[in-house]
């Protein structure tokens, strides 16, 4: 789960790490007086929520010298889509804005912790050419990036923020500040279940305050069931259809495409993604239903594809392993008792009692296409989605 800056600045406040003050998060005009006192004298920096990175050069990050000013940047970025390289053509809308009080800046540093899958640990990076693209630093100066391997049991040690900050040229009188803010980034890590936690800018003011001018946070969706606070937060990516899932249990992710897919493993579904591909036709969706899937959920399953409008044929491709194919028919015929398909609907199924699960959907005399194979289903809902 991705989590707005205003979000990864509220945690960061929660462990310690010193942010400019805030006015807070805005979702209209009338709020921005409220927001501009709390947020104190100006100037004020007024940023667009969205989950991209780029927004400074797209005109998602505007600074306000006057109330005037700050209520006319305001305006035009409320409700205004924001087009970044990371959010491709159709942009991203603003929903709301965090009003910060601006900040004077020496100096710009990067600084992050993210899991190292070599080293099997998380490991700090950082470079003291902060607010600029890390990708790109990495790519044109590898020397410029500093990195330092994280215990995950004792976190990092005093010694290894003291030795990034003699790297990154910290103001020695500030060392105790910095060490303090870099082992609070990684115990946000650690202590989120993240996946990444970024400053970027981490600056330096005239009078060497050392302040987290930014805060991106992804948290592992593996992780939530014991992450009470964030998995009740807001999942600002998911669609209507896929927050819908989510609460019933299903794996389900939204496509452009025709066939809806319901399959049983997320292995199985992206081979079923795949040869839907290969057959000539797009897939509408990822979903896995899991490998317990009951009537219930598969009938929750049929509901949530059948409400994208895009979908002109559903393909269910499941593999009885730890469920017998003949309990699985009686699961899909039950659900579909219940759900009006209206699009075509092909079923290919494989594993113990295959027979006993075929004849079972033969026999049921509801309409539908039954496969032999992953290609003959693939091939067979693609021809199907053509002619509806």
């Amino acid at each position: 789960m991705k989590l707005l800056e205003h979000e990864g600045k509220e945690i960061f406040r929660r462990y310690g790490i010193p942010v400019p003050p805030t006015g807070g998060v805005i979702a209209k005009p009338a709020q921005l007086t409220a927001a501009l006192k709390r947020a104190g004298k100006g100037p004020w920096v007024i940023k667009a929520q969205v989950l991209a990175g780029g927004r400074g050069k797209a005109g998602g990050v505007k600074i306000a010298k006057t109330p005037k000013e700050a209520a006319e940047i305001v305006k035009k970025m409320l409700g205004m889509r924001l087009i970044t390289p990371q959010t491709g053509e159709k942009g991203i809308k603003v929903d709301t804005v965090l009003v910060d009080k601006a900040s004077d800046i020496t100096r710009e540093i990067y600084i992050s912790v993210v899991l190292d899958r070599k080293l099997g640990c998380p490991v700090v990076i950082a470079s003291a050419e902060g607010g600029v693209e890390i990708e790109e630093l990495a790519k044109h100066k590898p020397h410029a990036i500093l990195r330092e391997a994280v215990d995950p049991s004792s976190g990092l040690k005093a010694f290894q923020a003291r030795r990034l900050a003699f790297a990154l040229r910290i103001p020695a009188e500030k060392l105790g500040d910095f060490t303090k803010l870099a082992t609070g980034i990684v115990n946000v890590f650690l202590g989120l279940d993240a996946s990444l936690v970024e400053v970027n800018p981490l600056i330096i003011t005239p009078k060497n305050e050392v302040i987290a001018l930014d805060a991106k946070v992804i948290t592992d969706d593996n992780a939530l069931f014991r992450q009470k606070d964030t998995a009740a937060r807001e999942d600002h990516e998911a669609t209507p259809l896929e927050k819908e899932a989510k609460k019933v249990g299903i794996s389900y992710i939204g496509l452009d495409g025709t066939i809806g897919c319901m399959v049983n493993g997320a292995g199985l579904a992206m081979a079923t993604m795949d040869s839907v591909n290969l057959a000539g036709g797009s897939p509408a969706n990822f979903l896995d239903v899991g490998g317990g899937a009951n009537v219930e959920q598969v009938t929750r399953a049929f509901q949530i594809i059948l409400k994208d409008k895009k979908v002109k044929a559903v393909l269910v491709n499941i593999f009885g392993g730890i469920m017998r194919c003949d309990v699985i028919a009686e699961g899909v015929l039950g659900a579909l008792k219940k759900v009006k398909m209206g699009v075509p609907l092909v079923v290919r199924l494989e594993g113990t009692n295959v027979k006993e699960g075929k004849m079972l959907l033969e026999r049921s005399g509801v309409k539908m296409t039954v496969a032999d194979s992953l290609w003959d289903a693939a091939k067979k809902a693609v021809a199907a989605a053509g002619r509806n």
